[in-house]
């Protein structure tokens, strides 16, 4: 049941592909069975959510060919991806958790889906998401949807709204996918799913092509089985792209450091009476974490965040805010089509004032002013990544859905400082809880320095000296 190394990693593939022990083709083909499988179970994983054997059969040949030849295109050749539903992605409809938008196949790519294709990765279809990426259940109870399943326990919730990109990476279907989190959205299904979620620097990886939601909090990122092929995703995706104007000024994405042998020199932040707000199992795993990373030579510092309650706040006024400005032509012509969840939440989006709003932003001013600060002193802050595991999933919720405003504001509690001033976040699994659900920490960095969060990561990673294999899982090198 226990394996050491866990979930099919990038590398494995690699070596793979590289030794001839196996092609793209024959994983391509393997996948195949299990997308045709995996819906077919009780109850389905509904991780995937659309998907075209043509499509991927033509990406894996195209890349045995590369192999053959030797003249593969870059570290992700031939490597299964999938992308959250947000994302345009030829010829696949642009839903976005709907059953109202994309009625016609897309026909131009999100820039990430373009940079995938060009690396010669082989795009196995669009994952499954929170509708309109208005939750963090992942609930999701229409007709074209349905509930996806966490692999580790498929009576509880994956997270959202990056759900199904999490499920399919825990369950083995693909080691890579692509999320959006705009307040935890890709942190908070890696963490209940037991696998690796990197949150960009605001700006970092292009949102062109993906819904504009919330445009000033939102991030794309990788979710993964391992911190070093975050790490290389993070270094294929992250640069300028003329079409999004947020990151063309951004310095060069770089790994330096990233394989030191530890982590002397490092300072690592902690404010105890915030991090100590979640579930004593959760909090017993984050502090023996915490305690690894000394022994590698960091060294901890106290710090103070303030104003943590005005930041959850204001970024809800912020996120919910600019949801509701942009869906306003949704919410006025299909209301009725929508999840009664979206709809709670929109309406509740439009009790808010522009005054609201402007408050929300000089609280971003602010917060950012401290952030700077706490940054000269430490290279990142800790948190948990959730307070909790993955909640349960009833009967209900398969028809009507899921609405708890608590669990939301509770699952974004660590999450919202880094969507709010548009810092890099990591979080990584370093455990489970005595039932077998994914406990995971969060490392946060000062803007555009993800290399320490991966440098962290690496390190994070060893001390769960054993990835418990999830109970749905299918292994695609067989």
């Amino acid at each position: 049941d226990v394996v050491r190394g866990g979930l099919v990693t990038n590398s494995q593939l690699l070596l793979s592909y590289r030794s001839g022990k196996l092609t793209p083709s024959q994983v391509a083909r393997n996948i195949i069975a299990v997308l045709e499988d995996c819906d077919k179970s009780t109850p389905p994983l509904r991780a995937i959510v659309q998907w075209d054997q043509e499509q991927i059969m033509l990406m894996a040949e195209a890349s045995t060919t590369r192999y053959r030849n030797k003249c593969t295109l870059s570290c992700l050749d031939g490597i299964p991806v999938c992308l959250k539903e947000e994302f345009k992605v030829v010829p696949y409809h642009h839903r976005v958790g709907t059953v109202y938008l994309g009625t016609q196949p897309e026909t131009e790519d999100a820039t990430v889906a373009k940079k995938l294709r060009e690396a010669g990765a082989i795009i196995i279809g669009v994952s499954n998401m929170h509708e309109l990426g208005t939750g963090t259940t992942g609930c999701n109870p229409n007709r074209y949807h349905k509930i996806p399943r966490n692999p580790y326990n498929p009576n509880h919730f994956t997270g959202g709204s990056s759900s199904g990109s999490a499920a399919a990476v825990a369950a083995g279907l693909c080691p890579v996918a692509i999320g959006t989190d705009g307040g935890g959205s890709v942190r908070i299904p890696a963490s209940f799913c037991g696998v690796v979620g990197l949150k960009g620097t605001f700006g970092r990886i292009s949102c062109h092509g993906s819904l504009p939601l919330s445009y000033s909090t939102v991030s794309v990122g990788p979710i993964c089985t391992s911190v070093a092929d975050a790490a290389i995703v993070y270094s294929i995706l992250a640069e300028p792209d003329l079409l999004y104007p947020y990151g063309l000024k951004q310095p060069k994405a770089t790994l330096s450091d990233m394989c030191a042998p530890d982590l002397k020199g490092l300072k690592l932040g902690v404010d105890w009476t915030f991090f100590k707000a979640c579930d004593a199992e959760v909090l017993s795993a984050c502090e023996k974490a915490v305690k690894h990373l000394q022994s590698l030579g960091a060294s901890v510092v106290e710090v103070s965040l303030p104003e943590m309650e005005e930041v959850r706040v204001a970024h809800v006024i912020c996120i919910l805010s600019e949801m509701r400005d942009f869906l306003q032509p949704d919410f006025n012509k299909h209301f009725h089509e929508m999840n009664l969840e979206t709809r709670a939440s929109l309406a509740l989006a439009s009790q808010f004032t522009a005054l609201d709003y402007i408050k929300a932003n000089r609280q971003r001013t602010r917060t950012m002013r401290f952030l700077q600060e706490i940054f000269t002193t430490v290279n990142c802050i800790l948190t948990p990544a959730l307070p909790c595991t993955a909640p349960r999933i009833y009967e209900s919720d398969l028809v009507t859905g899921s609405s708890d405003m608590t669990f939301t504001v509770r699952a974004m509690r660590f999450m919202q400082l880094g969507n709010f001033t548009g810092i890099p976040g990591l979080v990584v699994p370093i455990g489970y809880s005595t039932a077998g659900l994914p406990i995971s920490l969060q490392v946060m960095a000062k803007w555009w320095d993800e290399a320490v969060l991966l440098r962290i990561g690496l390190k994070l990673e060893q001390f769960r000296d054993q990835t418990k294999k999830p109970s749905i899982y299918y292994d695609i090198l067989a």
